[in-house]
Protein backbone atom coordinates (compact mmCIF):
# COMPACT_ATOMS: atom_id res chain seq x y z
CA UNK A 1 0.00 0.00 0.00
CA UNK A 2 1.24 3.67 -0.80
CA UNK A 3 2.41 5.71 1.88
CA UNK A 4 0.22 9.33 3.17
CA UNK A 5 3.07 10.99 1.75
CA UNK A 6 2.91 9.49 -1.64
CA UNK A 7 -1.27 9.37 -1.68
CA UNK A 8 -0.81 13.15 -0.45
CA UNK A 9 1.92 13.86 -3.12
CA UNK A 10 -0.59 11.77 -5.99
CA UNK A 11 -3.61 14.71 -5.03
CA UNK A 12 -1.54 17.29 -5.64
CA UNK A 13 -0.30 16.23 -8.95
CA UNK A 14 -3.35 15.30 -10.44
CA UNK A 15 -5.30 18.77 -8.86
CA UNK A 16 -2.01 20.88 -10.99
CA UNK A 17 -2.07 18.85 -13.99
CA UNK A 18 -6.10 19.62 -13.95
CA UNK A 19 -5.20 23.06 -13.70
CA UNK A 20 -2.68 22.90 -16.03
CA UNK A 21 -5.42 21.68 -18.49
CA UNK A 22 -7.34 24.54 -18.32
CA UNK A 23 -4.98 27.11 -18.86
CA UNK A 24 -4.93 27.28 -22.66
CA UNK A 25 -9.30 28.16 -21.86
CA UNK A 26 -8.59 31.27 -19.62
CA UNK A 27 -5.68 32.44 -22.18
CA UNK A 28 -8.13 32.08 -25.16
CA UNK A 29 -11.35 33.58 -23.57
CA UNK A 30 -9.68 36.23 -21.82
CA UNK A 31 -8.94 38.14 -24.89
CA UNK A 32 -5.66 39.14 -23.90
CA UNK A 33 -2.59 39.43 -26.06
CA UNK A 34 -0.17 36.47 -25.14
CA UNK A 35 2.38 38.79 -23.99
CA UNK A 36 0.72 40.54 -21.39
CA UNK A 37 -1.04 37.27 -20.15
CA UNK A 38 2.47 36.09 -19.67
CA UNK A 39 3.18 39.26 -17.67
CA UNK A 40 0.13 39.42 -15.64
CA UNK A 41 0.84 35.39 -14.76
CA UNK A 42 4.29 36.69 -13.03
CA UNK A 43 2.74 39.41 -11.29
CA UNK A 44 0.02 37.34 -9.69
CA UNK A 45 2.24 34.25 -9.44
CA UNK A 46 5.03 35.62 -8.23
CA UNK A 47 2.92 37.42 -5.63
CA UNK A 48 1.39 33.73 -4.50
CA UNK A 49 4.53 32.60 -4.42
CA UNK A 50 6.24 35.23 -2.33
CA UNK A 51 3.71 34.44 0.64
CA UNK A 52 4.39 30.85 -0.23
CA UNK A 53 7.95 31.05 0.45
CA UNK A 54 7.39 33.77 3.24
CA UNK A 55 5.47 31.11 5.09
CA UNK A 56 8.18 28.28 4.12
CA UNK A 57 10.87 30.29 5.68
CA UNK A 58 12.59 30.46 2.35
CA UNK A 59 12.69 34.54 1.62
CA UNK A 60 15.49 34.73 4.38
CA UNK A 61 17.45 32.19 2.52
CA UNK A 62 20.48 33.98 0.27
CA UNK A 63 21.33 32.94 -3.02
CA UNK A 64 25.05 32.85 -4.71
CA UNK A 65 25.43 35.03 -7.90
CA UNK A 66 26.22 31.75 -9.83
CA UNK A 67 22.75 30.50 -8.96
CA UNK A 68 20.91 33.27 -8.89
CA UNK A 69 21.71 33.95 -12.80
CA UNK A 70 21.08 30.69 -13.46
CA UNK A 71 17.37 31.08 -12.23
CA UNK A 72 17.07 34.01 -14.19
CA UNK A 73 18.31 32.37 -17.35
CA UNK A 74 16.12 29.69 -16.89
CA UNK A 75 13.18 32.78 -16.14
CA UNK A 76 13.85 33.93 -19.52
CA UNK A 77 13.22 30.46 -21.29
CA UNK A 78 10.04 30.10 -19.18
CA UNK A 79 8.19 33.55 -19.75
CA UNK A 80 9.67 33.51 -23.93
CA UNK A 81 7.79 30.10 -23.41
CA UNK A 82 5.01 31.28 -22.01
CA UNK A 83 4.59 33.55 -24.81
CA UNK A 84 5.06 31.00 -27.51
CA UNK A 85 2.39 28.75 -26.22
CA UNK A 86 -0.41 31.35 -25.54
CA UNK A 87 0.11 32.33 -29.42
CA UNK A 88 -0.33 28.99 -30.23
CA UNK A 89 -3.42 28.42 -28.70
CA UNK A 90 -5.05 31.04 -31.10
CA UNK A 91 -3.73 30.09 -33.75
CA UNK A 92 -2.96 26.18 -33.79
CA UNK A 93 -6.06 25.57 -31.17
CA UNK A 94 -5.38 23.93 -27.79
CA UNK A 95 -5.55 20.45 -28.62
CA UNK A 96 -2.75 20.73 -31.06
CA UNK A 97 -0.73 23.26 -29.76
CA UNK A 98 -0.56 20.96 -26.45
CA UNK A 99 0.11 18.09 -28.27
CA UNK A 100 3.27 19.55 -30.17
CA UNK A 101 4.36 20.89 -26.86
CA UNK A 102 4.39 17.72 -25.83
CA UNK A 103 7.46 17.03 -27.68
CA UNK A 104 9.28 18.18 -24.93
CA UNK A 105 10.82 15.16 -23.95
CA UNK A 106 12.23 14.70 -26.99
CA UNK A 107 13.70 18.33 -26.92
CA UNK A 108 15.30 17.54 -23.44
CA UNK A 109 16.99 14.37 -25.28
CA UNK A 110 19.01 16.17 -27.46
CA UNK A 111 20.10 18.90 -25.59
CA UNK A 112 21.31 16.20 -22.92
CA UNK A 113 23.14 14.64 -25.77
CA UNK A 114 24.29 18.07 -27.13
CA UNK A 115 25.15 20.27 -24.31
CA UNK A 116 25.33 17.16 -21.48
CA UNK A 117 26.98 14.56 -23.62
CA UNK A 118 24.52 12.34 -22.48
CA UNK A 119 23.97 8.72 -24.58
CA UNK A 120 20.45 8.20 -25.65
CA UNK A 121 19.18 4.41 -26.30
CA UNK A 122 18.03 2.87 -29.20
CA UNK A 123 14.29 3.33 -27.61
CA UNK A 124 14.43 7.08 -27.70
CA UNK A 125 15.59 7.24 -30.79
CA UNK A 126 12.27 4.86 -31.93
CA UNK A 127 9.96 6.86 -29.99
CA UNK A 128 11.58 9.78 -31.60
CA UNK A 129 10.56 8.52 -35.01
CA UNK A 130 7.36 7.99 -33.81
CA UNK A 131 6.51 10.96 -32.56
CA UNK A 132 7.79 12.43 -35.64
CA UNK A 133 5.07 10.44 -37.40
CA UNK A 134 2.49 11.66 -35.21
CA UNK A 135 3.61 15.65 -35.57
CA UNK A 136 3.69 14.87 -39.45
CA UNK A 137 -0.08 13.91 -38.68
CA UNK A 138 -0.83 16.69 -36.63
CA UNK A 139 0.39 19.46 -39.17
CA UNK A 140 -1.25 17.92 -42.31
CA UNK A 141 -4.69 19.51 -41.77
CA UNK A 142 -6.28 22.54 -40.24
CA UNK A 143 -8.62 21.85 -37.23
CA UNK A 144 -12.32 22.42 -38.30
CA UNK A 145 -12.48 25.54 -35.61
CA UNK A 146 -9.41 28.10 -35.35
CA UNK A 147 -9.33 31.65 -33.10
CA UNK A 148 -7.21 33.02 -35.99
CA UNK A 149 -7.92 31.14 -39.47
CA UNK A 150 -5.18 30.66 -41.65
CA UNK A 151 -2.31 30.53 -38.93
CA UNK A 152 -1.93 27.33 -37.87
CA UNK A 153 0.89 26.44 -39.30
CA UNK A 154 2.29 29.51 -37.52
CA UNK A 155 0.51 28.40 -34.52
CA UNK A 156 2.45 25.09 -34.82
CA UNK A 157 5.82 26.36 -34.82
CA UNK A 158 5.15 28.34 -31.38
CA UNK A 159 4.11 25.41 -29.61
CA UNK A 160 7.53 23.67 -30.85
CA UNK A 161 9.18 26.50 -30.13
CA UNK A 162 7.80 26.48 -26.50
CA UNK A 163 8.46 23.19 -26.33
CA UNK A 164 12.51 23.63 -27.04
CA UNK A 165 12.45 27.02 -24.44
CA UNK A 166 10.79 24.26 -21.81
CA UNK A 167 13.49 21.91 -22.36
CA UNK A 168 16.22 24.79 -22.49
CA UNK A 169 14.54 25.94 -18.83
CA UNK A 170 14.97 21.74 -17.81
CA UNK A 171 18.69 21.78 -18.42
CA UNK A 172 19.09 24.94 -16.61
CA UNK A 173 17.35 24.04 -13.62
CA UNK A 174 19.42 20.68 -13.38
CA UNK A 175 22.59 23.15 -12.79
CA UNK A 176 20.18 24.36 -9.64
CA UNK A 177 19.93 21.32 -7.25
CA UNK A 178 20.04 22.01 -3.53
CA UNK A 179 17.81 25.48 -4.34
CA UNK A 180 14.16 24.75 -2.75
CA UNK A 181 11.98 25.03 -6.39
CA UNK A 182 9.22 27.35 -4.98
CA UNK A 183 12.32 30.40 -4.10
CA UNK A 184 13.63 29.18 -7.94
CA UNK A 185 9.80 29.53 -8.98
CA UNK A 186 9.84 33.30 -7.46
CA UNK A 187 12.92 34.38 -9.19
CA UNK A 188 11.96 33.00 -12.02
CA UNK A 189 8.55 35.09 -12.22
CA UNK A 190 10.08 38.24 -10.85
CA UNK A 191 12.44 38.14 -13.59
CA UNK A 192 9.48 37.79 -15.91
CA UNK A 193 7.93 41.03 -14.62
CA UNK A 194 11.20 43.01 -15.18
CA UNK A 195 11.83 41.72 -18.99
CA UNK A 196 7.99 42.16 -20.31
CA UNK A 197 6.71 45.20 -18.35
CA UNK A 198 8.39 47.35 -21.16
CA UNK A 199 6.29 44.95 -23.69
CA UNK A 200 3.11 45.08 -22.74
CA UNK A 201 0.25 46.45 -24.55
CA UNK A 202 -1.70 48.69 -22.43
CA UNK A 203 -4.31 49.56 -25.37
CA UNK A 204 -5.27 45.83 -25.15
CA UNK A 205 -5.93 45.16 -20.99
CA UNK A 206 -8.78 43.57 -20.13
CA UNK A 207 -11.95 45.93 -20.36
CA UNK A 208 -14.77 43.74 -18.70
CA UNK A 209 -14.43 42.73 -14.85
CA UNK A 210 -15.01 38.66 -15.99
CA UNK A 211 -12.02 39.36 -17.89
CA UNK A 212 -9.84 40.33 -14.88
CA UNK A 213 -11.27 37.14 -13.16
CA UNK A 214 -9.90 35.17 -15.86
CA UNK A 215 -6.52 36.95 -16.14
CA UNK A 216 -6.33 36.75 -11.98
CA UNK A 217 -7.38 32.97 -11.58
CA UNK A 218 -4.25 32.52 -13.96
CA UNK A 219 -2.37 34.16 -12.31
CA UNK A 220 -2.98 33.15 -9.10
CA UNK A 221 -4.32 29.59 -8.91
CA UNK A 222 -3.24 28.27 -11.87
CA UNK A 223 0.50 29.85 -11.61
CA UNK A 224 1.26 30.68 -7.75
CA UNK A 225 -0.77 27.98 -6.30
CA UNK A 226 -0.29 25.17 -8.91
CA UNK A 227 3.57 25.49 -8.61
CA UNK A 228 3.00 25.04 -4.74
CA UNK A 229 0.96 21.97 -5.49
CA UNK A 230 3.45 20.88 -8.35
CA UNK A 231 6.81 20.76 -6.34
CA UNK A 232 4.93 19.77 -3.45
CA UNK A 233 3.89 16.23 -5.46
CA UNK A 234 7.15 15.78 -7.14
CA UNK A 235 8.84 15.89 -3.40
CA UNK A 236 6.68 12.88 -2.50
CA UNK A 237 6.66 11.15 -5.63
CA UNK A 238 8.51 8.30 -7.22
CA UNK A 239 9.69 9.84 -10.92
CA UNK A 240 7.72 7.27 -12.36
CA UNK A 241 4.85 8.31 -11.08
CA UNK A 242 5.36 11.93 -11.52
CA UNK A 243 5.95 11.04 -15.55
CA UNK A 244 2.03 9.42 -15.59
CA UNK A 245 0.07 11.41 -13.55
CA UNK A 246 2.01 14.48 -16.05
CA UNK A 247 -0.39 13.34 -18.58
CA UNK A 248 -3.71 14.01 -17.21
CA UNK A 249 -2.61 17.77 -18.36
CA UNK A 250 -3.15 17.21 -22.39
CA UNK A 251 -5.91 15.02 -21.80
CA UNK A 252 -7.80 17.29 -19.70
CA UNK A 253 -6.61 20.33 -22.35
CA UNK A 254 -8.21 18.59 -25.36
CA UNK A 255 -11.10 17.78 -23.84
CA UNK A 256 -11.64 21.41 -22.53
CA UNK A 257 -10.73 22.59 -26.26
CA UNK A 258 -13.72 20.05 -27.47
CA UNK A 259 -16.39 21.19 -24.42
CA UNK A 260 -15.67 25.24 -24.37
CA UNK A 261 -15.07 25.91 -28.26
CA UNK A 262 -16.35 23.30 -30.07
CA UNK A 263 -13.07 21.81 -31.84
CA UNK A 264 -13.29 19.09 -34.11
CA UNK A 265 -10.48 17.49 -35.10
CA UNK A 266 -9.46 14.93 -38.36
CA UNK A 267 -8.65 11.71 -37.86
CA UNK A 268 -4.97 12.30 -38.79
CA UNK A 269 -4.61 14.91 -36.44
CA UNK A 270 -6.53 12.39 -33.39
CA UNK A 271 -3.96 9.85 -34.23
CA UNK A 272 -0.95 12.28 -35.05
CA UNK A 273 -1.90 13.68 -31.24
CA UNK A 274 -2.02 10.02 -30.08
CA UNK A 275 1.47 9.11 -31.37
CA UNK A 276 3.37 12.22 -29.83
CA UNK A 277 1.63 11.06 -26.45
CA UNK A 278 2.22 7.81 -26.55
CA UNK A 279 5.85 8.77 -27.62
CA UNK A 280 6.32 11.39 -25.14
CA UNK A 281 5.00 8.67 -22.29
CA UNK A 282 7.35 6.07 -23.79
CA UNK A 283 9.94 8.34 -22.97
CA UNK A 284 8.70 9.92 -19.57
CA UNK A 285 8.25 6.18 -18.15
CA UNK A 286 11.30 4.94 -19.99
CA UNK A 287 9.45 2.13 -21.85
CA UNK A 288 11.77 0.24 -23.92
CA UNK A 289 10.59 -0.86 -27.42
CA UNK A 290 14.49 -2.12 -28.90
CA UNK A 291 15.80 -5.34 -26.93
CA UNK A 292 19.04 -4.15 -24.96
CA UNK A 293 21.90 -5.13 -26.10
CA UNK A 294 23.62 -7.89 -24.19
CA UNK A 295 27.55 -7.39 -23.81
CA UNK A 296 29.43 -10.17 -25.73
CA UNK A 297 31.39 -10.78 -22.51
CA UNK A 298 27.74 -11.93 -21.00
CA UNK A 299 26.95 -14.51 -23.99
Amino acid sequence: MSSPEVRRGAAEMVTAMLMSGTIGWLVVDSQQAPINVAFMRCVLGGATLALACAALGLLRRRLPWRTLALAMAGGAAIVANWVLLFAAYSRASISMATAVYNTQPFMLVGLGALVLGERVSASTVAWLALAFVGLVGVVEVQPAVLAVPGEYLQGVACAAGAALLYAISSIITRHLKGTPPHLIALVQLGFGVLVLAPFIRYDTLPATPVHWAQIATLGIVHTGVMYVLLYGAIQKLPTAMTGALSFIYPVVAIFVDWFAFGQRLAWIQVAGAALILLAAAGVNLGWRIVPQRRNASSA
